[in-house]
């Protein structure tokens, strides 16, 4: 556009009254359109809005009073991964909280009754960056938000639990879930909490500790046959001990097969395999001799070894026996009880007569190579999980940790 140049000179003739009043509705002009200050939402001219300001009016442009605050401050690094994090709001409530690390994985939360505060429903996990988004909400409907970034501690110890059964493996009625930790944990209810195990169809699965380091979980009753567990670990960062935090996020899925349950009667010398209520086969066996009797109780299969040794000296038995090509041989406790195959014993033995240094024995051949005998077909037929029930043994109960064997323990102490 090209300059122009305005005379401010007077003007002579007619025309000289016209300029002012020219100049002064092109102030006017300006004066309106500088003044006033209503956006889009205003809904009003600036005169209007100059009138109604001037008459103490709400402008509706007017700041949200809520205000919302984080813990910990924006940028913070090696916050502790719980008992810290906390979202608030003042002068209204909270409509919008979300916390999502990096990858975009949410921490779930609970949002108090009144909307006036946030806490994370569990624990963070360790040496990770999160972001939060909040937003609340005056009693006029105006909205303000923050938006902040902090990231969790680095721990020097950490612990682990490994766990049983595998994940993706079909097992028997009776399988827990155990869990061993690395370390031991004082803070058990932090730990419990981090880890839930669900079942489908629904039934009702308690958590037992036993000692510090394992901790077992499982119905009232054995699992329905088919009944499909889901165990989620999810121990990053929880703090199982001072300063030792867990290092773990884990989903592990099994299904429970077919229910079968045997007895045996270390009195009658006899076993009988019961699947699905139905009675399947009675076995001639032999059990613990009057000195080395075998435990009662009920007892739960936590390996199969299709050949195996077996060295009395890490039972406590000293050098009375090291066989090492025992056959068919499934653990039933953690000091040294299996149901195995037995070559050296007569065939007379089975079914008449208890021999052995507590195990169960079934009648078998050297090698594991005749899948004809007793043992091959037990072996074959069980699943790591099955129950073994052992009665009118002159023996006590098997304790509920000796193995997977908590079935030992009642409901209610089981749930104390």
């Amino acid at each position: 556009m090209g300059r122009t140049r305005v005379n401010l000179q007077p003007i002579r003739g007619r025309a000289r009254t016209g300029l002012p009043a020219l100049l002064l509705g092109a102030a006017l002009l300006l004066t309106s359109a500088c003044s006033g200050g209503g956006g889009s939402n205003s809904g009003g001219s600036g005169g209007s809005d100059a009138k109604g300001t001037a008459a103490g009016a709400k402008t509706g442009t007017e700041a949200s009073k809520a205000a919302v605050s984080v813990k910990p401050d924006d940028g913070a690094k090696e916050v502790a991964t719980s008992g810290i994090l906390k979202i608030s709001s003042t002068g209204g409530k909270l409509t919008t909280v979300t916390v999502a690390d990096t990858k975009g994985n949410a921490v779930e939360g609970k949002l108090a009754g009144d909307g006036a505060s946030w806490e994370p429903a569990r624990n963070l996990a360790a040496a990770t960056e999160y972001k939060v988004h909040a937003v609340a909400k005056d009693e006029a409907g105006r909205e303000s938000a923050k938006d902040t970034t902090f990231t969790t501690l680095t721990p020097q110890n950490t612990f682990v639990g490994h766990y049983t059964p595998e994940d993706g493996s079909t097992v028997g009625v009776g399988m827990p879930v155990s869990i061993n930790f690395t370390r031991g944990i004082t803070n058990t209810e932090a730990v419990e909490k981090a880890i839930t195990v669900t079942a489908e169809p629904s039934v009702k699965v308690e958590g037992h500790w036993f000692g510090n380091d394992r901790l077992d979980f499982r119905p009232e009753k054995y699992w329905a046959a088919g009944t499909k567990v889901t165990v989620k670990l999810a121990l990053d960062g929880v703090e199982g001990r001072p300063g030792v935090y867990g290092k773990q996020t884990r989903t592990v899925t099994f299904t429970v097969g077919r229910s079968q349950v045997t007895t045996v009667d270390a009195s009658a010398h006899t076993m009988q395999v019961v699947r699905d209520n139905k009675v399947l086969k009675d076995i001639p066996i032999t059990a613990g001799a009057p000195a080395t009797t075998t435990y009662n109780g009920q007892m739960v299969i936590s390996e199969k070894y299709k050949v195996t040794r077996m060295n009395g000296a890490t039972v406590g038995f000293g050098g009375e026996y090291d066989i090492s090509d025992v056959p068919h041989a499934m653990r039933l406790s953690n000091s040294g009880t299996f149901v195995h195959g037995n070559y050296w014993a007569p065939s007379s033995t089975f079914g008449s007569e208890n021999v052995s240094h507590g195990c169960v024995g079934l009648e078998d051949e050297r090698g594991a190579g005749d899948d004809s005998t007793p043992a091959a077909w037990f072996y074959n037929e069980s699943l790591i999980g099955d129950v073994v029930v052992v009665k009118n043994s002159k023996d006590k109960q098997i304790a509920p940790d000796n193995g997977l064997n908590g079935w030992n323990m009642d409901w209610a102490e089981w749930t104390k």
